[in-house]
């Protein structure tokens, strides 16, 4: 099959790693050409951005900082995952923490703070993965990061026997884990917490709506967002003259003013997508990846 290239917005099922939706996309598409940006965990569902043939190149190159979540938080008990998928160690009542009380402690988990990841994550402690670690049976301690949570919203507060169950949304900057929140709010609050279910509902501006189900993509039909629409949605674009296009095919530098920070698209006369240049200096404009 000669597969298109393109991005594919993924609603992604629970159960599943990234990895898992990229090898069924790569069955379908019939290449194996076939990369993800922003991995979910096997527990989450929602928005996964991935990129197919050439496609798979521009996806380092996105802006997809910003993210939005659904999230359940279940205050009375920790995990050693800070999530649902993980062994419990330690439980409390929290029959009595009042709705008011979990508000306040969320607001302080707002704002620029210096997160702590969960333990079993991808960040790496002396050259190795966090949660290659714990499966070996160490305890890595991992140094805090500076992370941005724009917004954290109560929806909705449940009492389940002991435990309090707590709706939320999330919007936060790229590196933010979730799972993290829900262990801090049950620390903050002396009852311990971790994550029963968490959704992402927008990566860098592309939502849900825009997604489609995994159980729902079919071969040679896959709806992919073309390099050029792709391109016009996350990057200042400028059409080229004819002498311009056929530098940029050989990735040859431009004397131009590309007229913006950071990465531009330029395309060819006949639009179609040649490559992402960036300012170097005053009048000279330097591939930054060549497409075509």
């Amino acid at each position: 099959m000669n597969a298109p290239s393109g991005l594919l917005v993924v609603d992604k099922p629970g159960g599943l790693t990234s990895h898992d939706v990229v090898g069924r996309v790569r069955r379908l598409a019939g290449t194996r050409k076939v990369g993800h940006a922003g991995t979910l965990d096997p527990m989450a569902t929602g928005v996964l951005v991935l990129g197919i043939n050439r496609a798979t190149r521009l996806l380092g190159h996105l802006t997809l900082t910003d993210k939005a979540y659904d999230a359940t938080v279940r205050l009375g008990q920790s995990t050693v995952t800070d999530d649902a998928e993980g062994d419990v160690v330690s439980s409390a009542d929290a029959g009595g923490v009042d709705e008011s009380v979990v508000t306040a402690a969320l607001a302080t988990l707002t704002g620029e703070i210096d997160q702590v990841p969960s333990a079993v994550s991808a960040v790496k402690v002396g050259g190795e993965r966090a949660y290659k670690r714990v499966r070996a049976g160490e305890t890595p301690e991992l140094a805090a990061r500076r992370v941005r949570v724009h917004e954290l919203t109560v929806h909705d507060v449940r009492r389940v026997e002991t435990f309090l169950d707590v709706d939320v949304t999330v919007r936060c900057s790229s590196g933010t884990y979730v799972r993290a929140i829900a262990r801090d709010l049950g620390s903050a609050l002396g009852v311990g917490g971790h994550l029963t279910r968490l959704r992402r509902t927008a990566v860098g501006g592309v939502g849900l709506t825009e997604a489609t189900p995994l159980a729902d993509l079919v071969a040679g039909e896959l709806p992919l967002m073309s390099l050029e629409d792709a391109a016009a949605r996350f990057f200042p674009v400028r059409r080229l003259d004819d002498d311009e296009a056929r530098d940029v095919s050989y990735g040859r530098a431009l004397a131009v003013d590309l007229g913006a920070d950071g990465a531009v698209a330029l395309l060819a006369p006949d639009g179609t997508f040649l490559a992402l240049y960036e300012q170097r200096e005053p009048l000279v404009a330097k591939a930054v990846a060549v497409f075509v």
